[in-house]
């Protein structure tokens, strides 16, 4: 099973929607530094952090993992938890599940493999665990979550789900 450690988008888009017991069906456990739990809210009232709260504090599938070594900026314009995923990312040889642009370019220029929520929803397809992708998509999108249209057009396509 991979290693993996997560940026707070794909989690609280997952949590959101009902589709974060995926990440445990398929993954087992989830790592996340300090400064993702912090955006990940654990005691507000915001929609998904109830789901967020049993998985790292009760259920602890999702993993709270401290950095070893010291951290800084990377140089670029990303928050906190992007910075301390990457981080973490590379110190654990994790792949990196994140959706952010600016976070994924500054993973890439490190060399650290990735994956995002789209891929999640295809894996979780692929392994019979959703029966399609467009309601889940659908779900992230009504919730909030910015998916282009091209992306999404692209993603059905994958899955076979296109209309075209």
């Amino acid at each position: 099973m991979r290693r993996i450690v997560a940026d707070a988008g794909p989690l609280i888009a997952l949590a959101r929607t009902g589709y974060l017991h995926l990440l445990r069906d398929m993954l087992g456990t989830v790592e996340i530094p300090p400064a993702v739990q912090d955006e990940l809210r654990l005691d507000s009232n915001m929609p998904g952090a109830a789901i967020l709260r049993v998985a790292v504090r009760k259920d602890r599938w999702i993993r709270r993992r401290a950095l070893r070594g010291p951290h800084g900026s990377l140089g670029l314009a990303l928050g906190a938890g992007e910075t301390e995923a990457i981080l973490l990312a590379a110190e654990r040889k994790a792949v990196l599940l994140v959706d952010e642009r600016r976070g994924r370019r500054a993973a890439k220029a490190r060399g650290i493999a990735m994956i995002g929520t789209a891929r999640v929803l295809l894996e979780a397809k692929q392994r019979g665990l959703i029966k399609d992708v467009a309601p889940a998509l659908q779900a992230l999108m009504d919730s909030g979550y910015r998916i282009t249209r091209a992306l999404h057009e692209q993603i059905l396509r994958i899955a076979n789900e296109s209309e075209v």
